[in-house]
């Protein structure tokens, strides 16, 4: 069962649904199409477009996009990189998340999933992990909260053992067209989760960890080169990239790496969570 109530995120649900319901209605009063992208084809049998149209409530549930995404790596066979190491992962009930949670597991690490709200979610990806022949833990909660963040360490050390690899992933992304509509309350909601959920999570673990532990933040390409339309996202993935290189520097002596990816398009319940459906066929993410 996870730890946590629903009375504990309801909160930063209804938050963050109040941010999107916002961002949709400027959009329909200035709807634009935009030509859809190519795809990233890989060894593996990929989704055909057109996809459906589809355009999910906050925070977005893995389980309802069509096509699933797809995580589990069929080809990937883990050679035991992480073999008794305990691993908790913000933001793991899906998309990267998810994907990290399964092939961790698959290099032989127990697992802890946060995640905010979305039960059926983390309940799949637990079973994930389970079915690699792994631990796993899920605990529900909000990392924009610090007292959260404290308790979800606490309980994985726990119940799992310890604590050797955090891996902060947990994310808000809404997008806004024009700058005059971001409103102070969906940048403030975007810095809590993406800036301060890392910091608390990073300052919790690193009171468990000893020398050769490490620490994963998730990145993004906005943080390198800005999107338009993701001016508070890309501030805050920008600052994830500088907190990575100082924290680095500053755990460097106790033995503890921190480092950063940066990855472009994922198809995930940011997407279709993130803007209404356009009227051109959706099709996946580069």
């Amino acid at each position: 069962m996870p730890t946590g109530t629903k009375t504990d995120t309801s909160k930063t649900v209804q938050r963050q649904l109040r941010i999107q319901n916002k961002v949709d209605a400027d959009d329909r009063a200035k709807s634009k199409s935009k030509p859809a992208g190519a795809m990233q084809a890989g060894a593996r049998k990929y989704p055909a477009p057109p996809f459906p149209k589809q355009h999910h409530p906050k925070p977005g549930q893995e389980a309802e996009i069509k096509p699933a995404p797809l995580y589990d790596a069929p080809f990937w066979r883990g050679s035991a990189k992480l073999e008794s190491k305990i691993a908790l992962v913000t933001g793991g009930d899906s998309g990267i998340g998810r994907a990290v949670a399964v092939l961790f597991a698959r290099e032989g690490a127990d697992v802890a999933i946060v995640y905010l709200s979305e039960d059926d979610d983390a309940e799949l990806t637990k079973q994930a992990v389970e079915a690699e022949g792994r631990r796993c833990i899920i605990v529900r909660g909000d990392v924009a909260d610090r007292a959260f963040c404290r308790k979800a360490v606490a309980n994985t050390v726990k119940q799992l053992g310890g604590l050797d690899v955090l891996v902060n992933n947990a994310a808000f992304q809404v997008h806004s067209t024009d700058f005059a509509d971001l409103t102070e309350e969906h940048f403030d909601t975007t810095l809590k989760t993406n800036l301060y959920g890392y910091f608390h999570m990073a300052q919790e673990a690193v009171a468990h960890m000893k020398p050769g532990s490490a620490i994963v933040n998730t990145g993004s390409t906005t943080g390198i080169n800005g999107s338009k339309e993701l001016i508070d996202y890309s501030m805050t993935k920008g600052g994830i990239h500088a907190f990575t290189r100082a924290l680095s520097g500053n755990l460097i002596d106790k033995g503890i790496r921190v480092n950063a990816v940066a990855p472009g398009p994922v198809w995930t319940p940011l997407n279709p969570s993130e803007k209404q459906a356009s009227s051109a066929p959706t099709t996946p993410p580069s």
